[in-house]
């Protein structure tokens, strides 16, 4: 960890409630990258649904579901890891299915384009 974020940690470490200590003490808290990545990862899945909105013409099914695939997959290491991230794993599933859905949309709709 960096000499700045050790002190902002230390700050932070006087506020937290006591009910939320089991949180903050967490090997997946807010004190690790365990709890950030998926933090910033949700804007991924964000930015997978707002694809949605797009006309099917542009939407590439081999991105879709290349990220499907990767948050497929990843959500299973989410699950194997030590210390398990949950919360990277519903984030990284939510990725998957998102994608998954956009890939069958943008297959089937150039399926019947070609027809």
């Amino acid at each position: 960890m960096s000499k700045a974020y050790r002190a902002v940690v230390a700050v932070a470490d006087r506020f937290v409630p006591s009910r939320l200590r089991p949180l903050w003490e967490h090997d997946a808290g807010p004190k690790t990258i365990f709890f950030w990545a998926p933090a910033f990862k949700w804007a991924l899945v964000a930015a997978s649904l707002e694809q949605y909105r797009r006309p099917l013409a542009t939407v590439s099914a081999t991105q879709s579901a290349t990220l499907a695939a990767t948050g497929l997959i990843w959500t299973r290491y989410c699950l194997v890891i030590r210390p398990v991230n949950y919360s990277l794993s519903i984030c990284n599933f939510s990725l998957g299915v998102a994608n998954a859905v956009q890939c069958f949309r943008a297959v089937r709709y150039q399926r019947a384009a070609a027809e």
